[in-house]
């Protein structure tokens, strides 16, 4: 019998130990209801549960990013709604104002009407704002992070909406012909600013000399048109079109398509005047216009040249009458822009959708990873616990036993 080494108390206290330790963590499992609370847990399943926390919350985010940019896109469309009405009212003025019945001074105020008209949907195209940026005046260009991870995101530009873009302002669209490959440049309005062409930013991208615009050493050369100072480029799915602003008499030329046929200078397929020398058209109302007040290279115009007024005059029977056509045009501008966003925005709910689902089943997941079983975690409790209890019992007794060396000391 010894007493220095007792064995059985030992061993019923190690086992004590033990039992309280796996007592502890299961309490630690049940009150926080995690399964995993540190790596030593289950490091694996640590690794794998914070990769899913990371996307969950990104899928969350992304939800949110979405619903922001159809705030975004709402407060666009709500723009060009209020554009809409105005030109239909524009349409309706226009139709009014091509009848015989009106005289002068009838279509004196239809114009200022029209004056005022146009000049809203340039405040519009101007002020329209979503976090202080600008949508409608062709500067927003932008992407929408609509995943959790890198490069999930969808693109969006809206286009000018003022009235210049619109073909509401008296302009002359010269030319429309192919991009020249190579030259990188975006689809957006573009301006010409002496001899830079400038974005809608005021950003120089590239050079001219009037007859050939230069981007990234890449020339892309008009036919019969020159791009005067102040003329706008606009560019989009791989051509441009030049819209020159005319100047003189040019700017009482009544809105159309007209085109140069031999001698004769056309409009819509009606015989609107004379071209001489290559110089300058007379036509029966507003007498000479030259070449050069109309923007073309060299101030001189070509058999089949063709050229389009654009504008919003409805100052005589004729302009009003080419003015329903400028407006039916701009009504069409605005209805391709507000589809767009329209069917972007489609797109989105149905992104939120997707990403709500996908975020759900990913928590589902995590929480088959991270989560504890409480009913299992509480029977575990319930042993360790047992078993501690008993050890500790144990252990009493173990301490108890070396009593028995005082009965051979009597």
């Amino acid at each position: 019998m010894i007493i220095n080494h007792n064995m059985n108390a030992m061993n019923a206290h190690r086992n004590m130990s033990m039992n309280t330790v796996s007592a502890g963590k299961s309490m630690e499992k049940l009150s926080s209801g995690l399964r995993i609370n540190r790596a030593g847990d289950d490091a694996a399943g640590l690794a794998i549960s914070e990769k899913m926390r990371g996307q969950i919350r990104g899928l969350d985010q992304a939800s949110r990013n979405s619903q922001d940019a159809i705030s975004m896109i709402q407060t666009a469309e709500g723009g060009l709604n209020e554009t809409h009405s105005i030109l239909q009212r524009m349409r309706e003025l226009s139709v009014q104002s091509a009848n015989d019945t009106n005289v002068k001074v009838d279509r004196g105020a239809i114009q200022d009407e029209m004056n005022q008209l146009t000049s809203e949907i340039d405040r519009i195209a101007n002020n329209t704002e979503f976090n202080t940026q600008k949508l409608l005046d062709g500067s927003f260009s932008g992407k929408f992070q609509i995943g959790a991870n890198n490069g999930q995101n969808m693109d969006l530009s809206v286009g000018k909406m003022d009235s210049s873009s619109l073909g509401l302002v008296t302009t002359n669209t010269m030319e429309t012909i192919a991009l020249a490959g190579g030259s990188n440049l975006k689809d957006g309005v573009y301006t010409v600013k002496g001899t830079n062409l400038l974005d809608v930013k005021g950003n120089t991208v590239g050079t001219t000399n009037g007859a050939k615009i230069t981007v990234n050493t890449v020339d892309t050369t008009f036919v019969t048109a020159k791009a005067g100072e102040g003329a706008t480029l606009t560019i989009k799915d791989g051509s441009i079109s030049l819209d020159n602003t005319i100047t003189g008499k040019a700017l009482k030329l009544a809105p159309g398509n007209y085109e140069v046929k031999g001698t004769n200078v056309v409009k819509d397929g009606k015989l609107v005047g004379t071209l001489t020398d290559g110089v300058k058209i007379t036509l029966d109302d507003i007498g000479d216009v030259t070449a050069a007040e109309l923007g073309f290279i060299d101030a001189k115009l070509t058999d089949k040249a063709k050229f389009t007024i654009n504008g919003a005059d409805v100052s005589t029977r004729d302009k009003a009458d080419g003015t329903i056509t400028s407006v039916n045009n701009a009504i069409e501008t605005v209805s391709k822009e507000r589809s767009k966003l329209g069917a972007v925005q489609n797109r989105l709910e149905h992104t939120i959708a997707n990403l709500n689902t996908s975020a759900e089943n990913l928590q589902a997941s995590e929480s088959r990873v991270r989560d504890v079983d409480m009913a299992k975690e509480m029977m575990a409790f319930s042993k360790n616990n047992i078993l501690a209890q008993a050890a500790q019992a144990m252990l009493a007794q173990a301490n108890s036993q070396p009593q028995g060396v005082l009965q051979l000391l009597r």
